[in-house]
């Protein structure tokens, strides 16, 4: 693996998409579809290849591109499309054009609803392509069991109708057709029920579902239980029916699709090109800002690039926002909704997941990266002096006034460092009084930083609204820190942030990375803080029950302690385990008070 693979393999999505692989001329060479892509591609260079083809194929890849799509019926799609346009080497090639079936409502009288591969544009409705055909062959048999709809090929004009040129066949005998060769079913009654097939083709299978349960229910009333178990499979079948697919389409488009994000430094573009209403190219690459470029600007450079490098002519382009830029015969669409705005969307989503991967890659080569960028954002959004690279977080725990402690936690360069963390017993305060244990651990902590000449935080964080943070604010200037230390309050029920001498709270938002950083703050006092409360309540537990027998002493209650970890697993455990820990002697002496008193 050279190091390009290896970022991309780091980097690349647990998401549905197809990849590509390339040799080192940069011709693509295979494609393959994945319901993962993270675990279809890394499987090629993370275990031992028996067929000697594969082998080859993997010792010949340089380079790997991917795009993700939203379902793993697409990845069938796209791959089928993207092999027949790329014909690379190591794939299996189709021995014919066949492509996956559709499902056509034929422009004419008394339409014919039909499984089809040939789209042609005469008018007709095209749904799909699927990939299931399972699903289609049982969506059009329910289809034409309920409805009744003709299957034969007859010119069903009104004039042929009327002039009695056909008679009904067996279909009409056994009660699949209605007859409207003999003009026993009118057109508005054909239409009507072609108007609700349509719909379920659109994805509302509802209609349907509701009229195959009634007819389930009425086969089981009637004991014919093997009728309405086949009816039941053909249900689930239907119901795992889908929407036609956004990367290929049954309208025959010709377009271009392009989108655009972009950083302080950097702007992205996407460009999907679709032949036939299918993509066959797709595209991702980045443009370096030199001066204060706009995005009109830059979208409109991306256009002329990619329709210069893959030699594209076609006359509609879909764009996110008009570009600044003009081409003879071709038309600039913002689409709002339909089958060019979903293409729009996956071109988005493809865009924003190369910036992301791009951000990961970097973020890799150079760990102070990502810290610095966290917390240059939070810096910003708290107005804070100084870049917080040592920030430290506390919260109190107490469950029903026993056993109060606090916890502190460090993070240095916006990750946790666990070598920092301390935990407080609380000295001072009877009972249950959190700010009073707010109090004495801040002054506690800093106090002894002081004394020890130790490095101090550049942010506070504190596990509470209002009155923890007042408490803390008192603490920091008994001491003479306040003002040196910048100290918050979060509160957890809605994350508002609070300030000292400020009543109005900050609302950070709640994808930002700012906020993400002090909730895991905050996350990570709390289950180290808890976890040492339990702690104590443990050792509390086991050694009143403990300190009442004789002969046995401290030392021995730890060992029971670290090794039983409370006295209800002791009081579970056998003889020869409490002697293994304790020896013979003080393991008897346990065993007989168990036997005698403690488990009573």
């Amino acid at each position: 693996m050279n190091d390009d693979i290896k970022n991309t393999l780091a980097v690349i999505p647990n998401q549905p998409g197809c990849y590509q692989f390339f040799d080192e001329k940069g011709t693509v060479i295979y494609v393959g579809k994945a319901k993962d892509l993270k675990k279809r591609v890394s499987s090629y260079f993370n275990k031992y290849h028996d067929h000697p083809k594969t082998r080859i194929l993997v010792r010949n890849i340089h380079k790997i591109k991917y795009i993700v799509v939203n379902t793993e019926e697409d990845t069938f799609l796209l791959e089928n499309n993207l092999i027949k346009e790329l014909k690379p080497r190591y794939n299996v090639m189709l021995k014919d054009d066949k492509t996956y079936p559709s499902i056509v409502i034929k422009n004419e009288f008394f339409p014919r609803v039909y499984k089809t591969r040939n789209i042609v544009k005469d008018g007709s409705k095209y749904f799909g392509p699927y990939t299931s055909v399972l699903s289609v062959n049982a969506l059009l048999e329910i289809v034409r069991k309920v409805y009744k709809i003709r299957t034969c090929r007859l010119n069903l004009t009104p004039e042929n109708i009327a002039a009695n040129k056909f008679k009904v066949c067996l279909e009409y005998h056994i009660n699949r057709c209605k007859g409207p060769c003999e003009g026993l079913q009118s057109l508005e009654d054909y239409d009507k029920n072609i108007e609700e097939i349509n719909e379920i083709l659109k994805g509302n299978v509802s209609i349907i579902e509701k009229q195959v349960v009634k007819r389930m229910n009425e086969l089981s009333a009637e004991m014919r239980y093997e009728e309405a178990h086949e009816l039941k499979e053909k249900l689930q079948l239907i119901q795992n029916f889908r929407e036609k697919s956004q990367v290929v389409s049954n309208i025959n488009y010709n377009l271009d699709v392009f989108s655009f994000e972009e950083d302080e430094n950097s702007a992205f573009i996407n460009y999907l090109h679709v032949v036939n209403g299918g993509i066959t190219q797709a595209y991702t690459f980045e443009y370096k800002k030199k001066l204060d470029e706009t995005p009109e600007e830059l979208l409109g450079l991306g256009i002329v690039e990619m329709r210069q490098r893959f030699g594209s002519e076609t006359k509609e382009i879909i764009v996110p926002f008009i570009p600044d830029l003009k081409l003879t015969n071709v038309d600039f669409v913002v689409p709002q909704r339909g089958d060019k705005r979903k293409l729009l969307l996956l071109s988005e989503k493809n865009v924003k997941q190369y910036k992301i991967d791009k951000l990961k890659k970097a973020e890799m080569l150079n760990p102070d990266q990502r810290a610095m960028r966290i917390l240059t954002t939070l810096q910003k959004d708290l107005q804070l002096k100084d870049i917080p690279w040592h920030i430290e977080c506390f919260d109190n725990s107490n469950i029903q006034g026993t056993n109060p402690v606090s916890a502190c936690v460090v993070f240095k360069k916006a990750k946790p460092s666990k070598k920092d963390y301390r935990h407080f017993n609380i000295k001072s305060v009877l009972g249950p009084n959190d700010y009073a244990s707010m109090r004495e651990v801040i002054e506690r902590r800093y106090s002894r930083l002081l004394n020890e000449g130790e490095s101090l935080p550049q942010l506070i964080v504190v596990d509470g609204g209002k009155g923890q943070l007042s408490v803390a604010v008192n603490s920091l200037q008994k001491i003479g820190l306040y003002g040196k230390i910048a100290v918050i309050g979060i509160a957890e029920r809605l994350e508002e942030i609070y300030f000292p001498d400020d009543p109005i709270p900050l609302y950070i938002d709640k994808n930002s990375e700012s906020l993400k950083l002090i909730q895991h703050l905050r996350d990570e006092a709390h289950r180290f803080g808890l976890t040492f409360h339990r702690k104590k309540r443990s050792e509390a537990q086991i050694s009143s029950e403990l300190d009442t027998i004789k002969g046995i002493g401290t030392e021995t209650k730890k060992k029971l302690l670290l090794h039983f970890k409370s006295i209800k697993r002791l009081k579970e455990s056998e003889k020869d385990e409490i002697i293994r820990v304790i020896g013979k002697s003080k393991g008897e002496i346990i065993w007989v008070w168990l036997n005698n008193k403690g488990k009573k």
